[in-house]
């Protein structure tokens, strides 16, 4: 008799993470000048990450279907230069994209153990659930918080290597020196002959990226005002969502997108839980989000030197889009 689907789930809530109710990158971000600015992995509530879900099927947001389009052609070839692995993905929200990899390595592993890492144990869970109806094979075992603390708790692998996942073009937004942190984390984390697949969002034209971050049918810009509503509810907070005006800009020096909320006018808010006053003056925005654009020999560049082994890019036609391989 197969093992039932909650005998292969397993979720870890972590401690200590940033996703803890201390909020002190809260504190930090709403206290800076001359700039405000909120830590992105707040987007991610139960509502935000259903509201991104809806963004990755807009007609503007070429994004998620570029690299669906990648993993469903490359899948196979990836599973064949890896061989038999262990499947990490950092950030994993839904389960559409990892799909695609765990039926290429199911054709080669009879048992696949799949190690998903999120801020949104909800979302982790509907994803997992309806995964393991659908691969008997497989094994879950979450980690519940961000993926730098996820990193520092995964438990030694149950399979000769590793490829972690980390998809959706999310290691843009990172800023250059945190990118540069992450790859020696990877570097400090990952085995000898463990795998790293990047998927990362490449220089384009502008009016297709400013497209992507201002739909028309403002799906983005309630996804950006969600981020104070999951302040409210998770820090006692008095933000009012409406008084703020979305606005996605492209950074043509810095080759990213970033994403504000401008105050339509002169507010006092309050975090009862931090023990936080902010005041925002009429017109003063926060910056929620970039959304750095990459060159592929640039990158390839800093992951080397960065100690990883370049194996091969897949792009798309346009190539809009690229999902990096590399090895540790």
């Amino acid at each position: 008799m197969l093992p039932s689907v909650g005998d292969r789930l397993h979720l870890t809530y972590l401690s200590g993470s940033k996703t803890d109710p201390a909020g002190q990158d809260v504190i930090a971000g709403l206290s800076c000048s001359p700039q405000k600015y909120l830590p992105s992995y707040y987007f991610y509530d139960a509502v935000g990450s259903r509201l991104f879900e809806q963004i990755t099927d807009l007609p503007e947001y070429y994004l998620t279907r570029t690299e669906l389009a990648l993993l469903s052609q490359h899948a196979k070839e990836i599973a064949t230069l890896t061989g038999i692995c262990e499947l990490i993905e950092l950030g994993s929200g839904s389960d559409r994209k990892i799909r695609y990899l765990l039926s290429a390595y199911a054709q080669l592993q009879p048992q696949l153990v799949y190690r998903p890492i999120d801020v949104s144990g909800s979302m982790l869970k509907t994803s997992a659930i309806a995964l393991l109806k659908d691969y008997p094979q497989l094994w879950i075992n979450g980690l519940v918080g961000t993926y730098d603390v996820g990193l520092e708790h995964l438990p030694p692998p149950l399979a000769p290597q590793r490829l972690l996942c980390f998809l959706g073009s999310t290691l843009g937004n990172l800023s250059p020196v945190e990118c540069q942190r992450f790859f020696s984390q990877l570097y400090r984390v990952l085995n000898v002959g463990d795998y790293l697949l990047l998927g990362v969002d490449l220089v384009k034209d502008t009016k297709v990226l400013l497209a992507a971050y201002n739909d028309a049918q403002g799906i983005t810009a309630a996804f950006n005002r969600n981020i104070l509503s999951h302040l409210n509810w998770r820090f006692q907070g008095n933000f009012e969502p409406l008084a703020f005006d979305h606005r996605a800009i492209y950074n043509p020096v810095a080759q990213q997108i970033e994403m504000y909320l401008d105050s339509q006018n002169t507010q006092t808010v309050t975090l009862t839980a931090l023990e936080l006053t902010c005041d925002i003056a009429a017109g003063e925005s926060i910056l929620t989000e970039i959304s750095r654009k990459f060159w592929l020999d640039s990158l390839r560049s800093d992951l080397v030197a960065a100690g990883l082994t370049w194996v091969r890019a897949f792009t798309d036609p346009n190539h809009w889009f690229a999902l990096c391989l590399c090895c540790r």
